[in-house]
């Protein structure tokens, strides 16, 4: 690998210190309005970190989740839908707000009711401890249930995952006595507990990012109608059925495992304390990429875990990483310059001083030989992060990404990570999750070189294995791990085909592996769009559409490899059309998913014919997303389709003039075969532009 100092080269020699921390603000109690109470005094307690996995209600509302299931205990005590899986509105900020306002005339009809229906004496004695309060089915424990909020269980005495005892609720277990045609409830009034949690980032101690929540917790518990007979607690067989048979509910569209990865560093340090010297204009890169860069990294794998994977994953790489910071700070100036449309030397030189101090650093860490997984992450980040940043038109010198690459395979093997997944013998618990990027990056990037993947026979492997098959493909971008599989198979193919394989052997090949994509169809049933009943987003089922897009592009792939393939052909025609509709299935615009769809949209519309349903689809798409379109992957992607097609109906305008009439409808079918035979191939265009992507 080698080396181009840029001409703009500063020295770092100013430091500061970004200190990123977690601020919380504390508690206060106070009796329930309806209650008459008198409110307790104000008092401060240490919260935890905000918790990354909150039903979307209460993130909406800005109130702590105590994340109970299959509801939090807030929409249960309001009466209100909790949905942990991502809603429609979300995504939306008009939608937002009709949905807060929704809420707001939810909780004020519920207040109105029980203000008007009940008239509860109760006493002014100081509140008790939360270990009165009544359970719920979101505080019940069963085995499947997750952990509660730790900031609950240490600070008020109350464990959620251990099971009650009768005498816990004897106050609740006694009858009350009737008088008057009121109950008297025992010597304390029902009372409300508000938390506030604020998590603030400091940069040289100046306040940037601030995030602030609260929640409200009630101990008031609407009494029963005078005369009913209450019955002894804990209440037996119906209650805790009702609890299970909900959470088996709720199980019913789980996410994929969130500990299917080993990242190869602490995700904890996420949530601490990250001290990074920086000088000032640095900083600004650095807050530009946490805010900007980050979200956009890893859609599927977010979507899956309903939070922020990626944060987990890179910071801590920021604070022990050289060589991944100046990656990601140079990743940072390329998205600032592109999306704010800035063209001056400034931030040319930002982008390229940080790029020649990833690669002296890489350069030096790889002649020393030792440590070698900061290593991989840096130059990882090198190759992949460029998908996500950066426009067509940028001229600024890089290193071609199969160079980096290179690096990458050697990483790889000193680390034996592709020895580590092929064991059957010992299984992993944790999938590397370089292993699964490298992957990832092997398999599609040996298609835009028209060569094997240099890991091919791992892939292989693992394909034929029946217990040990998965890398984490599925998890981390989407498509199944065995259609990612053939396509390396295929690309191994077109490689042999471009070695001189005979066209007989080449069919043989091709027709075996029609037959293995096939058999990735059984038992997948009817397509639908990714959304629960409910609105929300169903993980698997998106997985489920991403595969079958893949798969009709795999489809597409091989068989254009068989002699005589041209885009005109009726088959190929019919798997365009139906690729189509497969991406219809996909949620669309920023918040969608097209950009994780790069590879398929080029191999399909490679070969869309004028006219077809495929290209108005595909503008429309890129319409929906914006200037966002234009940058990373997707924008090179579009470019080299628009230019594709354009030299597709040059070919064909010339060959009509050639024949002398407006349309070759007339013409015989050798003709039409002769003229589409010479149809223009989407790597030719890049090779003919001197186009080096990686579009993936």
């Amino acid at each position: 690998m080698s080396t181009q100092s840029p001409n703009h080269h500063e020295d770092i020699t100013k430091t500061s210190s970004v200190n990123m921390t977690t601020t919380t603000t504390s508690t206060k109690t106070k009796a329930a309005a309806k209650a008459g109470t008198n409110a307790a005094p104000k008092q401060k307690t240490q919260m935890h970190r905000r918790s990354r996995t909150g039903c979307y209600t209460c993130r909406l509302r800005r109130k702590k989740c105590d994340e109970g299931s299959p509801m939090c205990t807030a929409c249960k005590h309001l009466g209100l839908c909790c949905e942990y899986k991502r809603p429609m509105w979300w995504s939306n900020n008009d939608a937002r707000r009709k949905q807060k306002d929704e809420i707001k005339m939810i909780i004020k009809r519920k207040k109105l009711s029980e203000k008007s229906s009940h008239t509860i004496q109760t006493s002014i004695n100081t509140p008790p401890g939360l270990s009165h309060s009544l359970p719920t089915s979101a505080t019940f424990s069963d085995p499947l249930d997750r952990n509660r909020s730790a900031s609950i269980d240490s600070h008020f005495g109350f464990n959620f995952n251990s099971p009650q005892h009768g005498q816990d609720f004897a106050a609740f277990a006694t009858p009350q006595i009737h008088v008057n045609g009121e109950y008297m409830f025992p010597p304390f009034s029902p009372y409300e507990i508000d938390m506030k949690t604020e998590r603030q980032i400091f940069i040289n101690d100046i306040p940037t990012l601030r995030e602030s929540t609260v929640s409200t917790f009630s101990t008031y518990q609407t009494p029963p109608p005078p005369g009913t007979i209450l019955p002894s607690f804990p209440l037996e067989g119906e209650w805790t059925e009702q609890v299970f048979s909900e959470r088996r509910e709720s199980l019913t569209e789980e996410t994929f495992n969130a500990n299917f990865f080993d990242f190869a560093c602490d995700p904890a340090m996420a949530s601490s304390q990250v001290a990074i010297e920086l000088d000032d204009g640095d900083q600004k890169l650095l807050d530009h990429f946490v805010q900007h860069v980050l979200p956009t990294i890893f859609p599927i794998l977010e979507s899956n875990q309903h939070g922020s994977i990626s944060s987990e994953l890179v910071l801590p790489s920021l604070a022990n990483n050289k060589g991944y910071l100046h990656c990601c700070l140079s990743i940072a100036a390329q998205h600032f310059k592109s999306t704010m449309g800035i063209q001056n030397e400034e931030i040319d030189n930002d982008i390229m001083r940080h790029r020649y101090a990833t690669i002296t650093w890489l350069c030096e860490a790889l002649n020393r030989d030792e440590n070698h997984q900061p290593i991989l992450d840096a130059t990882l980040g090198l190759i992949f992060f460029q998908c996500i940043v950066g426009r067509p038109e940028d001229t600024l010198p890089d290193i071609p990404w199969h160079q980096h690459f290179q690096a990458v395979v050697s990483l790889v093997q000193k680390l034996d990570l592709a020895g580590l997944v092929s064991d059957i013998t010992k299984p992993l618990a944790h999938t590397p999750f370089n292993m699964t990027l490298t992957s990832w990056i092997d398999i599609l990037g040996a298609t835009m070189l028209g060569s094997s993947p240099l890991f091919a026979h791992t892939y292989r492997n693992k394909h034929l294995s029946i217990n040990n098959h998965s890398l984490g493909l599925r998890e981390l971008m989407g498509c199944e791990d065995r259609v990612m599989y053939l396509i390396s198979e295929i690309a191994c193919l077109e490689s042999l085909k471009n070695q001189g394989m005979d066209d007989i052997t080449l069919c043989q090949h091709v027709r075996g592996l029609g037959d293995e994509i096939s058999n990735t169809e059984v038992n997948e049933g009817t397509l639908v769009e990714p959304y629960n009943a409910n609105g929300t987003l169903s993980p698997k089922q998106l997985s489920k559409n991403i595969t079958a897009a893949f798969r009709l592009a795999a489809r597409i792939y091989l068989c254009s490899l068989v002699p005589g393939f041209y885009p005109a052909q009726p088959s190929c025609m019919g798997l365009v059309e139906k690729l189509t509709a497969v991406l219809q299935l996909i949620p669309s615009g920023v918040n969608g998913y097209d950009r994780s769809l790069t590879w398929v949209y080029l191999i399909g519309g490679s070969v869309s014919v004028p006219g077809s349903s495929f290209r108005d689809f595909f503008e429309n798409r890129v319409a929906q997303l914006g200037d966002v379109a234009n940058s990373g992957s997707f924008g090179r992607m579009t470019v080299l389709l628009r230019e594709v097609w354009l030299q597709y109906e040059a070919i064909l305008a010339a060959a009509e003039a050639a024949a002398g009439t407006s349309s070759l409808s007339s013409e015989t079918p050798q003709q039409q075969q002769q003229v589409n035979a010479h149809y223009v191939r989407w790597r030719e265009v890049m090779q003919i532009k001197g186009w080096d992507y990686l579009l993936i």
